[in-house]
């Protein structure tokens, strides 16, 4: 059978009466009556019934079997009307074992074992919805600043040491010298902002915290902006018009997807809060961390709301955000739904400032040479933020836990598939 003459199921089901086509697909299953046998076969675009009479070895044909089928369309015996192929030929492409590792009917598998066999999870509707959704908010993502004029490139994923300072890293071997994984674009973005003034990137990073959370990866994606002349209020508001655009873009083009997902996702408000106002208002110490009670707590106070708290203490936030005085920085963190799902800030752009906040967090400015003088050539203001790829497409979709948003997860116990 010439699969290169293969039609999907959305377009064969518009064809005419007695239209001869050929599909190819999963079968879902196989029910035999006699001498005739009714079978739904699944492809990227839908399900089609195929009505078989006369075949006498559909019995071997397990549920998630691949196979190409020939024959006529016809309107169907559904009340629907929706039509089905009459089977004139078919091909037994690949046999399915039994029974399945993963229940993909009844959903009743446990995660870690649904991971185990990622691949033959991704045959159910559902785990795929959530994939072409989290595609979709990638596309939106890199429209929304490809229009706005940005610059996409690409980070190197080693580094010599550390972006950020006070995150565990993978050390990996780099010929004869010790090499990390890239924990953050953070230090290169900056250099690219500097001189092309606006630039986007998504990149894979590396955290070796030993969490062990539904929130937490040790491998993930972020969607980083960086932009000159801009401070961190300018960056805040590309966030504010970036955001409602992605979810503008899932409603457009994913209304099957949130459909069999069940979900509904409204443009968020926004609202800016400094640090010091969030503390009163959720009666917390001045000078720590929001934790995640606290983040919920936000949420209930403003649902449906991105809440850019800003003007943190210097202490919390990296060494390369800029102070605005002794004690306050010009960073921010975004809440949204009760989760961070981003930080940023405006950056320091002065050398002499840069090395002095690098000693004040412990770090050796010899290691961030580079950087350092990247900065003594004419450098502008600037600001940027990134935004997790699975933590964004958890939050929006309502997902009980991030591993639900990535296909083959690394955390601190999970190295395969």
């Amino acid at each position: 059978m010439d699969l290169n003459k293969r039609e999907y199921v959305t377009d064969v089901l518009k064809k005419k009466d007695n239209s001869k086509v050929t599909v190819a697909g999963w079968v879902e299953r196989v029910k035999l009556m006699g001498n005739l046998a009714f079978i739904n076969l699944r492809d990227m675009t839908g399900v089609l019934q195929i009505v078989a009479k006369g075949f006498n070895d559909l019995n071997k044909i397990t549920p998630e079997s691949v196979i190409a089928a020939s024959g006529i369309m016809k309107k169907g015996q559904k009340k629907s009307g929706e039509k089905e192929l009459i089977l004139e030929n078919y091909e037994l492409i690949n046999r399915a074992g039994t029974p399945l590792p993963v229940d993909l009917i009844q959903n009743t598998t446990q995660m870690e074992k649904r991971i185990d066999y990622r691949h033959l999870d991704l045959h159910n509707p559902k785990i795929q919805a959530i994939f072409r959704i989290q595609s979709e908010i990638l596309h939106a993502f890199r429209e929304y600043f490809y229009k706005e004029g940005f610059v996409e490139f690409q980070t190197p994923s080693i580094i010599s040491s550390a972006s950020e300072g006070g995150t565990d890293l993978f050390e990996v071997k780099y010929f004869n010298e010790k090499a990390y994984l890239a924990q953050s674009p953070q230090l290169y973005k900056q250099m690219g902002a500097t001189s092309l003034e606006k630039v986007t990137m998504v990149v894979t990073v590396w955290r070796a915290e030993k969490h062990d959370t539904i929130r937490h990866l040790n491998e993930s994606r972020q969607m980083d902006i960086e932009e000159a002349f801009k401070d961190e209020f300018g960056v805040m508001k590309r966030m504010e018009e970036c955001i409602p655009f992605i979810i503008k873009e899932i409603n457009k083009n994913c209304s099957n997807e949130l459909r069999l997902l069940n979900v509904k996702i409204e443009i968020p408000k926004f609202k800016y809060l400094s640090y010091e106002e969030t503390v009163k208002l959720l009666k917390i110490r001045y000078g720590e961390d929001l934790t995640p009670e606290n983040e919920k707590e936000l949420n209930k106070k403003f649902p449906n709301t991105v809440v850019f708290v800003y003007d943190w203490p210097l202490e919390i936030k990296p060494f390369y955000i800029m102070p605005k005085d002794k004690k306050t920085a010009m960073g921010f963190d975004a809440i949204y739904n009760g989760m961070e799902i981003s930080s940023g800030g405006q950056r320091i752009h002065l050398p002499e400032l840069l090395i002095e906040r690098l000693k004040a967090k412990g770090l050796d400015p010899e290691n961030f040479k580079s950087y350092i003088d990247s900065f003594r050539h004419g450098s502008p203001i600037h600001s940027g933020w990134s935004i997790g790829l699975e933590r964004f497409t958890m939050i929006l979709l309502g997902l009980s836990n991030i591993r639900e948003a990535v296909l083959f997860p690394r955390d601190r116990y999970r190295l395969t598939p």
